[in-house]
């Protein structure tokens, strides 16, 4: 569990630091890979919240 939280956060500050270099350098390709990070991250949390919920509940 700590490991996951570590990942998350790692994860969300990679995609906070692409986004502050495309607002520096206006390079589309940095907010793209943002978007990228961000999506997947987002999506690997909520199926790990999700299985953790479906544990709870059987």
């Amino acid at each position: 569990m700590p490991f996951f939280r570590a990942l998350v956060l790692l994860l969300l500050v990679v995609a906070a630091g692409s986004f502050a270099c495309f607002a520096i350098t206006g390079q589309e390709r940095f907010k793209h890979f943002g978007l990228v990070v961000l999506k997947w991250t987002l999506v690997g949390a909520f199926a790990f919240f999700g299985v953790l919920i479906l544990d709870r509940i059987s």
